[in-house]
């Protein structure tokens, strides 16, 4: 007998996304199965374009209908469509995911991250803007190595500015060089407001926020005025920077923003003339504090420290929620370098180890905003005022 299309896709239910924990078919990713005289051709339509097991699945489905019988010619094509996880199409129509990047304090490098998390989703075949948010220290015209600003249109909509594949608008356009800014509140606000809803950003799979450190007005108003895909934080391994994540990582669950996950950055030192390697600001910290986390959703309640062997909440026993470990990206000379060139390094060096690592926590934020996606059967979070948990 020859091979039928439900023999096809029988044979592809054997394929599993790791990451959705569901067989492509039942998730919807084969489209336009053709059969003929043993000829078999099918596209596999992915949830990101940054997927990490992209040619994994490729090679298990050609596996697996190649074993049909009566099949000579198996012909997949990959492609990917991002999910868009944004309520409210009027304000910002076109952008499918906002994640905004934030950490609990400066200096552990997160403009560099979020400037290289773009870059890296965009070299992979995604559509990607960035805001830079961090009104009182702007520094990703710098990193991206363009100071022109952005074009203003007759309707009074600014058109982003454009570097190395990606549009970006930030704060520091309309900064003078050099000179400070002071602000409060409601000044912030309407700084935010003007960037969500004045900027013509256009089509866009991922919108990164590069967000100011801390627990302020502008990631309170932020979270009040989008239902965020979900944030991912910025540490150093030390002690004193995770403790300040954690609070950080707080705020987004009292906002009722999901935490997409948690990145150690300047994790260790590798020297380029010796090899040798050092631990400057410790090792592991990161991945140690997103281990310990949990919560609970439903009660909103904070379970570090306290929970459960089972991982069910005592209130409702609902199971506790974890904060992924997004990735680690070594401190190295090159990353500064490039940056302070306006070529971050996943452009300038991409075989670099640490332009390697950024492209592998891209992946894994990818990965953690498509299975926030498909939790369509989840009651969706509206953001809440803070200091009002419901």
């Amino acid at each position: 007998m020859p091979v039928t299309n439900d023999d096809i896709l029988n044979a592809l239910r054997s394929v599993q996304d790791p990451d959705l924990h569901k067989d492509i078919v039942s998730l919807g990713f084969v489209k336009d199965v053709k059969n003929c005289d043993g000829h078999v051709a099918f596209t596999i339509e992915l949830t990101t374009p940054a997927c990490p097991v992209r040619e994994q699945m490729k090679q298990q489905a050609h596996a697996v209908v190649s074993k049909l019988p009566g099949v000579r010619q198996v012909d997949i094509q990959m492609t990917a469509q991002v999910r868009n996880t944004l309520l409210q199409q009027n304000i910002l129509p076109g952008v499918r995911n906002v994640v905004p990047i934030g950490s609990g304090k400066g200096g552990v490098g997160k403009s560099t991250v979020s400037a290289n998390l773009a870059l890296a989703l965009a070299k992979m075949g995604a559509k990607v803007g960035l805001m830079d948010a961090d009104i009182y220290g702007p520094s990703i015209p710098a990193i991206l190595g363009v100071t022109a600003p952005p074009q203003l249109h007759a309707d009074q909509r600014l058109r982003p500015a454009t570097a190395h594949g990606i549009v970006y608008v930030s704060f520091g356009f309309f900064l003078p060089p050099g000179k400070a800014y002071s602000a409060r509140g409601p000044m912030l606000t309407k700084w935010v407001d003007q960037f969500i809803g004045a900027v013509e950003w256009g089509p866009l799979d991922y919108l990164i926020v590069d967000l100011p450190p801390g627990t302020g007005d502008v990631q309170i108003s932020l979270c009040q005025r989008l239902a965020l895909t979900g944030a991912a934080i910025v540490s150093t391994p030390q002690d004193v920077a995770l403790n300040i994540a954690t609070k950080c990582i707080d705020m987004f669950r009292i906002l009722k923003t999901p935490v997409l996950g948690l990145i150690e950055n300047m994790s260790g030192y590798a020297c380029p003339k010796c090899g040798h390697h050092d631990d400057i600001f410790g090792a592991g910290g990161a991945r140690a504090a997103a281990e310990r986390i949990r919560y609970c959703k439903p009660c909103n309640t904070d379970l570090t420290g306290a929970a459960p062997p089972d991982d069910l909440c005592p209130k409702c026993k609902e199971p506790l929620e974890r904060v992924p470990f997004l990735g680690s990206v070594p401190l190295a000379t090159a990353v500064r370098t490039t940056s302070d060139a306006g070529c971050p390094i996943v452009v300038a060096d991409p075989g670099h180890p640490a332009a390697q690592a950024f492209m592998r926590v891209a992946e894994a934020l990818a990965a953690q905003v498509s299975i926030r996606g498909f939790r369509q059967d989840e009651p969706q979070l509206q953001p809440v005022v803070w200091g009002k948990p419901s």
